[in-house]
């Protein structure tokens, strides 16, 4: 079983990135298989609603000229999928909506690929705004019919300068739960 982390931060191995290997952490030790993406530097254009996804039905968006499709790819063949983002204006990322509006459409048009999947959602906020965000994610998951674990507290940890959010105790340790609840949940969906 695999995972793919998608770290919708602008700041690559920032306080992000570090949440979510807290999470990778609890789900290598039960022997899940982990992969960080961070889209920090990627081309990540946003969904044009061209629906070149459904009329071609290949898999992929109508967009090929960004790493868009590479991401949706590597999203179809994981097992689950732990969606980061830091707290933009009480939201998400733009890199990170992007993703999530073009993989949802894409999947939605050539057989729902991502139903059923385990999908998490973490996110990091300096102070205020990260129920928003929260919600945002786990709103792809839930369209996408995607089954989403909990954790003892919502998936937030707070920090703003880098490496901060390590001192966020109950956040690190939310974080740490969701990893073991989520690799729970793969097991009992693939039987082990």
């Amino acid at each position: 079983m695999k995972v793919i982390g998608l770290n919708g931060s602008a700041r690559k191995d920032g306080n992000t990135a570090i949440v979510m290997r807290h999470v990778f952490g609890e789900l290598e030790k039960e022997g899940i298989e982990t992969e960080l993406i961070q889209l920090s530097g990627m081309k990540i254009h946003g969904c044009l609603a061209c629906f070149k996804c459904s009329s071609r039905k290949d898999g992929l968006c109508g967009q090929r000229d960004d790493d868009g499709n590479a991401l949706i790819s590597r999203m179809a063949a994981a097992d689950g999928i732990l969606l980061g983002s830091p707290t933009y204006v009480a939201d998400v990322s733009p890199e990170i909506k992007a993703v999530m509006d073009r993989a949802c459409l894409v999947s939605r048009a050539n057989g729902a690929f991502l139903r059923r999947k385990v999908g998490a959602a973490v996110v990091v906020a300096r102070r205020g705004g990260a129920i928003h965000a929260f919600d945002s994610l786990n709103h792809f998951f839930f369209i996408s019919e995607m089954v989403v674990p909990g954790s003892s507290y919502w998936n937030i940890a707070m920090g703003r300068d880098p490496g901060q959010v390590e001192s966020d105790a109950e956040g690190i340790e939310t974080m740490q739960v969701l990893g073991r609840n989520m690799a729970w949940l793969l097991k009992k969906i693939h039987g082990c």
